[in-house]
């Protein structure tokens, strides 16, 4: 198990795309964070290396933008595989020269569109994940499911990934328009539903990743309520986005509330509602993942 905090925290890494971006390296549409993987993969060690030297336990393959939605149809067939070995082997060696116990998390994206469940289709993403999960396997200590918007992906991937026979992280994105109402999943789906779920798939963890950091304490404490898996939260740094609205579709603006103090103040709140794995997503840097190790 990856090292904790004094306070029993698992620390995430934070975001990577904007973190490629912020220290120069190539970065652009439709590519996203993969065009690191591409043309200059040092700078994806460079990412790695500034998460573990903020403090993170866990550090995420930079696997999210290797699928055709970024990568092209094409090319996703002739080089997906190789990129995500790639990024597992960048991640891996970065982890493996760690002065502590350090994890990698194999990240495993929702290939037919973030934020969109109604984009969601099972036998068009099931080969795209599968060649995912043959790629990374050999690099991962488990595996992070990200932003998964329905219970339909999370069971494809609980399908894809069980032969593996490493540990399953699920983690949802919320509809987070509506601060203050029963956490839901974008798809309307019930938080508890979705904790039920991860529990009956021998999830090792439930995570709720890229959204609003408002919404998040409550989707806690109603996981906390249906499953006695760990819980964890990264959320994201944007405003909140429409419905018809795609993950890296565009680069959003970030928040000016949520510096490091201000996303510490969230966390604090996350962790008294009951979460033991703590992150960022969007737009959260080192620096806040730095702050969060000394809360």
């Amino acid at each position: 198990m990856p090292q904790t905090t004094p306070l029993s925290v698992t620390l995430l890494d934070g975001g990577t795309g904007r973190e490629l971006k912020r220290i120069g390296a190539p970065f652009q549409q439709p590519e996203w964070s993969a065009l690191a993987l591409i043309e200059a993969p040092e700078f994806v060690t460079r990412v790695h290396q500034s998460y573990v030297d903020a403090g993170a336990d866990v550090i995420t393959t930079n696997t999210y933008a290797v699928v055709p939605f970024h990568l092209g149809e094409e090319r996703f067939a002739a080089r997906g595989a190789e990129l995500a070995a790639l990024a597992g082997s960048l991640a891996r060696d970065v982890a493996d020269g760690a002065p502590r116990r350090v994890a990698v998390g194999g990240s495993l994206p929702p290939v037919c569109g973030s934020y969109r469940p109604d984009l969601v289709d099972i036998t068009r993403a099931r080969p795209i994940l599968t060649v995912l999960v043959t790629a990374l396997a050999p690099y991962v200590d488990h595996w992070l499911a990200e932003t998964l918007s329905s219970l339909s992906e999370a069971e494809l991937v609980g399908e894809l990934t069980a032969p593996t026979g490493k540990p399953l992280w699920l983690s949802f994105t919320l509809d987070d328009t509506h601060p203050g109402a029963v956490a839901r999943l974008r798809s309307g789906e019930s938080v508890t539903d979705a904790a039920q779920l991860a529990q009956r798939l021998g999830a090792a963890a439930i995570l709720f990743n890229c959204s609003q950091p408002e919404v998040m304490a409550d989707a806690v404490r109603a996981a906390r309520a249906a499953c006695d898996l760990p819980v964890g939260v990264y959320a994201n740094a944007f405003p909140p986005q429409p419905e018809e609205a795609e993950a890296n579709a565009v680069l959003l603006d970030i928040r000016a509330d949520l510096d490091p103090a201000g996303y510490g103040h969230f966390a604090r709140g996350w962790r008294a509602a009951g979460a033991t794995i703590l992150g960022g997503c969007c737009g959260i840097g080192p620096e806040h993942i730095a702050a969060l190790r000394v809360k």
